[in-house]
């Protein structure tokens, strides 16, 4: 009794103390979200997860089917032919990190109107998805905008393409709306990156030789190189779950439905709701997957990026002097 007395009391000083007070706040300020966290993302998951074994609708009664929805998701062609297009998407992503990154090197240095030029490449970005949509929608329709701009630049109408039903450049044509919203994004990420970088590199760099690409090769490149990480993940995985730029802008017609739009169609129009479900398990895995290998491949890359980079040899010429 006397020890259980005692070890009440130790409590109740350890919580008047200050890490005592900071242990409490931290629990009351981390227990609302972790609760929304569990209760609106983890629990649903597991549930989704559950519904992808049952051929089910939201309302009625539900057949266990096994691995079967997963095996759809490969076998069947509309299914398996949605995910192809997330290629086209994903090698958009590439073009725009490399216009986001060439462009962000320009205008990190003192430029003319520098900054006029940043808002307006980076508005694009704070436009509504739905608004770019529905502005793409019309910039694309046969004899409007695109049309008349080729029109002026000489371009004969008839033999221009139908840029949103023509297959072999409708998809093409919605990954350009996705590089013209997104890229912005990316090279104000990559200039908040770069102006980072010591200014005395540069000079440095300068008074040994080096022109601009080498200073980009051993200076930029190796202190950017977890911005640039990370914007190729969230430019992998946004292209991989594409959703607006289709869905808006063709409805999916003429084969320009991608995963996400498939998905939807199948989870609110169909209402496979099962079926739905293992579709976003199986993209959830390819995403994970995704991701783990751009991981390793720029921690190989960046490896020897890194030893050879400008910073590095300057320590190592100040070791060998010392």
């Amino acid at each position: 009794m006397e020890e259980n007395i005692k070890k009440k009391l130790d409590l109740k000083t350890y919580f008047h103390t200050t890490k005592g007070r900071q242990l409490v706040t931290l629990i009351c300020f981390s227990f609302v979200p972790l609760l929304l966290l569990i209760v609106f993302t983890y629990y649903p998951f597991v549930q989704m997860v559950g519904f992808s074994f049952f051929k089910m609708k939201y309302i009625g009664a539900k057949e266990f089917v096994g691995w079967k929805n997963f095996v759809k998701v490969f076998s069947e062609p509309e299914y398996f032919s949605s995910l192809k297009l997330s290629f086209f998407y994903m090698a958009g992503s590439l073009l725009q990190l490399a216009i986001a990154l060439y462009l962000a090197t320009i205008l990190s240095f003192k430029v003319k109107g520098g900054n006029v030029f940043k808002g307006f490449m980076f508005f694009p970005f704070l436009i509504n998805g739905i608004a770019v949509g529905f502005i793409f929608k019309f910039f694309f329709t046969r004899g409007f905008v695109f049309d008349t701009v080729l029109g002026w630049c000489g371009f004969d109408l008839e033999n221009l393409p139908y840029w949103l039903r023509d297959q072999s450049i409708n998809n093409w044509s919605l990954v350009g709306t996705s590089v013209w919203r997104y890229f912005g994004q990316n090279m104000v990420l990559f200039i908040g990156a770069i102006m980072s970088v010591d200014a005395n590199l540069y000079e440095a760099a300068m008074l040994d030789g080096c022109n601009r690409f080498q200073q980009f090769i051993h200076i930029i490149l190796p202190n950017i190189r977890t911005v640039l990480v990370l914007n190729v993940i969230l430019s992998i995985t946004g292209s991989l779950s594409a959703f607006e730029p289709p869905y808006v802008i063709t409805s999916g017609a003429n084969g320009t439905a991608t995963y996400f739009v498939k998905m939807h169609e199948v989870a609110h129009t169909s209402q496979k709701v099962g079926q739905a479900s293992a579709m976003a398990v199986v993209l959830l895995v390819i995403i994970i997957f995704a991701t783990v290998l751009q991981k390793l491949f720029f921690k190989y890359a960046f490896k020897n990026v890194e030893d050879d980079s400008y910073s590095a040899k300057r320590r190592n010429r100040r070791r060998r002097a010392f």
